[in-house]
């Protein structure tokens, strides 16, 4: 598993795994870029056999006490080995580097491994926001990690030094 900072030269990769991930409700590709762009943010992509097969992103602004994931996606056949999870730690981890206390996110009430990868990492459900996603009418469940209490704080996981 290769992370590494995504670049506007991977914006054609992650827009092909945004739209086989979110088909009703992907991103579009000026959206992307920007955010790619955007120097609140980290994205990191995940690479295999030099291709990208997933990426995730943070929005996090220096000094501020919170931050929030905007997105991790990850290709159907590289799910469930623990690369989500690897993404995940290292978003914290650029959150906490960026003075980050609190992070926030919404996950589709509709997606229970993604769910309960956020539990399994310490995310507490915070909220719920009816129909958030269109146009499918799913709820996004708001979710909220200390992140004192996770691992990534303190740089004890090999994870979060990606």
């Amino acid at each position: 598993m290769t992370l590494r900072d995504a670049t506007v030269e991977d914006l054609d990769a992650i827009m092909a795994i945004e739209d086989r991930s979110f088909p009703t409700d992907a991103w579009s590709r000026e959206t992307m870029a920007a955010e790619l762009a955007s120097v609140h943010g980290r994205y990191l992509v995940d690479e295999h056999d030099g291709a990208i097969i997933g990426y995730g992103g943070v929005r996090a602004l220096r000094g501020s006490a919170d931050a929030d994931i905007q997105t991790i996606a990850l290709l159907a056949e590289h799910r469930g080995q623990g690369r989500g999870r690897a993404l995940l730690r290292a978003l914290l981890a650029a959150a906490a580097e960026r003075g980050a206390r609190e992070v926030f996110l919404e996950v589709r009430a509709d997606n229970p491994a993604a769910e309960g990868l956020y539990l399994a990492e310490g995310f507490e459900e915070i909220g719920r926001r009816p129909r958030y996603y269109q146009p499918d009418d799913v709820d996004a469940i708001v979710m909220c990690l200390e992140l004192r209490r996770h691992p990534v704080s303190h740089g004890t996981t090999e994870e979060a030094k990606a």
